[in-house]
């Protein structure tokens, strides 16, 4: 791989290369803002994360080829008041006056001002403080074009009913908040990121060079970036908020992370070189093939996610190994060429010199190479021991599979959901649609269903045109988010067969909603996380073997990984109950946190492995290790700190998932730099190297 890679990086270590380069990239990206659109443009809330042979989405499909007339995005309008009972004459007034508006995109609403008392009653909750009113937008409509009808639906109802709380909630209010969420949250995070990433290199390196050139290197990648996205989406990949979100930390983490490992060996180099040119082409045959396999590795593992099968992983996949592609290149190319533009101004006020103090003899890390070399069993020993403890905390993770209880407390389809959930029938909040596909009375099905564990209510709600099919709507006991629910939804269909005989019918049983949709999203996320996890291991181990030119130090260095994810994610979620009072996270934290923990960890072994190699062969066994440790651990402790605190930025996010990621990730981060690349992989280097040394010394 260096004999692939010594063209490119010499080339660009020449005065002329170093100017075609920095001219192609700016050329790029001024062509590519001009001719292409943002990624942003084609955002969305969300995306299908079922495949369609899902049950639920299986049952969806019976659901709009039978009831073609009940297509749309169902929403539920909720009055609600604190003092005494709602005002009946207004609520009516309110939705008639929707009716008379016809508000655009609204395609049907419950005719409520229509009905005789005794029917209004089931729209009003008890104590007749709250009413929720069902109401259908028509399918097929933007998200813009959702905002635009709820917007006119809440000013209908404020001026008709007044002093009265209002809130759109159901599938579209909360699209539609989700979306407004993303939005707003797009500028803070851009802004945070490089302002945290601006902030700790001037820290760490006094130098507003050494400051500024990883960020304009991120924000030429990120232009390019976000332009071949946006062509992506213009082709028809639809691409979640969240994923963008996530891929804007990645992109400026990552590149920064390359840009400091340059910058370390270059500013080593310039004690030996006086030419700046000379001095980054010998930085980037040291550094090169590092840098290209660990993106690489971080791009093997974006690939995997095209093996799952949720949709939300298969999404991340084409985006998040586009930006690594991208980093790659840019980070072999654009990041050195910056480095030889500025020169030895980079790092003022403290300019390297011809002939000035190594690093290896001096500072923190030569004292923890010191240590590690002279007591590796204890170094190790403590390390292990306390990630394995913490590891065992992944036994008791609970996951919560209601996305709203994710978002701010003032989110009004939030606030509606939760006068819907402690006014009525829990189970009315989500109801589950069931399609009888066959022979037999509803009435009796229904009563049949109601008869099951958990079943609340079940009404039978429509026929089909030609009478093979039935549509149910079935509530149950409790929240339907919940486990209570999603357990009662796998016995009827375990038992569905029974059910169906004992109504004295002949058919089969569907079930479409969002419970179901929980079930089978949990059933498959399982499988991926194993699928995934594997395949990462596997493609990592063996990308490994071609670096290292080993068998053997691969399986530590991926163990490593391996324990050092089990022990953020347990720590992780012991410490957000702490501290947050989250008792419960997202089904897709531990995956994510997964992908990005692994292959961005392994960067750090990675360095710290290339540097041992290159050293060995000049020092014995337990110099090397200690020279390596020595030079490499200030880079990547800086990258460390800096990569924790980018990820930590997702915790200023409004929705709870990326909190709750950002956090795992930033612990994980920096159990990686400190104590796993720190002492734990040093350790190792010594005790089965040094048996490789000892077999081989036998050899002879």
């Amino acid at each position: 791989m260096k004999e692939l890679l010594r063209p490119l990086t010499d080339r660009v270590s020449t005065r002329k290369g170093t100017w075609i380069v920095i001219l192609a990239w700016l050329l790029a990206a001024v062509l590519l803002s001009v001719l292409a659109p943002s990624s942003r443009d084609y955002s969305v809330s969300s995306i299908q994360s079922l495949p369609d042979d899902s049950p639920a989405m299986e049952a969806a499909e019976k659901a709009s080829h039978y009831f073609p007339d009940d297509e749309g995005t169902p929403a539920i309008l909720v009055f609600n008041t604190e003092n005494g009972e709602l005002e009946l004459t207004a609520l009516s007034q309110a939705v008639e006056h929707m009716q008379q508006t016809a508000v655009d995109g609204v395609k049907e609403i419950v005719p409520f001002h229509k009905l005789p008392p005794p029917a209004q009653e089931q729209f009003l909750s008890e104590d007749r403080s709250a009413a929720a009113i069902p109401f259908i937008f028509e399918e097929g409509l933007e998200t813009e074009e959702i905002e635009a009808g709820i917007n006119e639906v809440n000013k209908i109802a404020s001026e008709q009913a007044e002093n009265t709380g209002i809130y759109v909630t159901g599938p579209a209010g909360i699209a539609v908040d989700t979306t407004a969420l993303f939005s707003q949250a797009d500028i803070v995070l851009l802004l945070s990121t490089v302002g945290i990433i601006l902030a700790l290199l001037i820290i760490i390196y006094r130098s507003p060079l050494l400051a500024l050139i990883p960020l304009l290197a991120s924000a030429v990648v990120y232009a390019v970036t976000d332009r071949i996205l946006g062509l992506y989406g213009k082709a028809g990949l639809d691409m979640s908020s969240q994923s963008l979100s996530i891929m804007t930390i990645l992109l400026f983490a990552a590149v920064t992370d390359y840009s400091l490992f340059v910058l370390a060996r270059y500013r080593e180099e310039l004690k030996v070189y006086d030419d700046k040119y000379k001095a980054m082409k010998e930085v980037m045959r040291g550094t090169g093939e590092p840098l290209f396999f660990s993106g690489g590795t971080v791009l093997a593992a974006m690939l995997v996610l095209f093996f799952a099968s949720i949709g939300d992983y298969q999404n991340f996949a084409p985006i998040f190994a586009t930006v690594m592609a991208v980093i790659m290149i840019g980070s072999l190319t654009l990041v050195p060429a910056l480095f030889i533009l500025f020169g030895r101004r980079s790092f003022w006020p403290k300019v390297p010199q011809v002939g000035g103090k190594a690093e290896q003899e001096s500072g923190l890390w030569s004292k923890v190479g010191s240590f590690v070399t002279s007591r590796p069993l204890i170094a190790g020993g403590m390390v292990l021991l306390l990630m394995i403890v913490t590891s065992l905390n992944t036994l008791n993770i609970k996951y919560e599979f209601n996305t709203l209880k994710s978002f701010p407390d003032d989110m009004p389809s939030l606030q509606g959901y939760e006068v819907v959930e402690e006014k009525f029938a829990a189970g009315d909040v989500a109801p589950t649609t069931v399609i009888f596909e066959g022979n037999g009375e509803a009435e009796r099905l229904a009563a049949e269903l109601e008869q099951q564990p958990g079943v609340g209510t079940v009404t039978p709600s429509a026929v089909s045109e030609e009478g093979e099919a039935q549509e149910l709507s079935l509530s149950f006991e409790g929240n339907p988010y919940e486990e209570p629910a999603m357990k009662a939804l796998e016995a009827l269909r375990e038992n569905k067969e029974a059910i169906v005989k004992a109504a004295g019918a002949e058919g089969e049983l569907y079930f479409a909603g969002e419970t179901a949709q929980n079930v089978d999203d949990r059933l498959l996320n399982n499988r991926d996380l194993k699928v995934i996890v594997l395949l990462e291991t596997i493609l990592i181990f063996v990308m490994l073997i071609v670096l290292t030119r080993s068998v053997k130090m691969p399986i530590y260095m991926v163990g490593t990984i391996l324990v050092s994810f089990l022990s953020a994610l347990g720590l992780g979620i012991f410490l957000t109950e702490l501290f947050f009072g989250i008792d419960a996270i997202s089904t897709r934290v531990p995956l994510y946190a997964f992908i990005f923990l692994v292959a961005l960890g392994i960067d750090y072994n990675i360095i710290l492995v290339s540097r041992y190699l290159e050293e060995r062969e000049k020092y014995p066994l337990k110099e090397a290790v200690k020279i390596a440790v020595s030079k490499t651990g200030g880079v990547i402790s800086s990258a460390g700190i800096i990569l924790a605190a980018t990820f930590a930025v997702l915790m200023t996010q409004p929705i709870e998932i990326l909190f709750v990621f950002g956090f795992i990730v930033a612990i994980g981060i920096l159990i990686d730099t400190f104590l796993v690349r720190g002492l734990l992989l040093p350790s190792l280097l010594i005790f089965f190297e040094k048996n490789r040394a000892s077999e081989r010394k036998q050899a002879r």
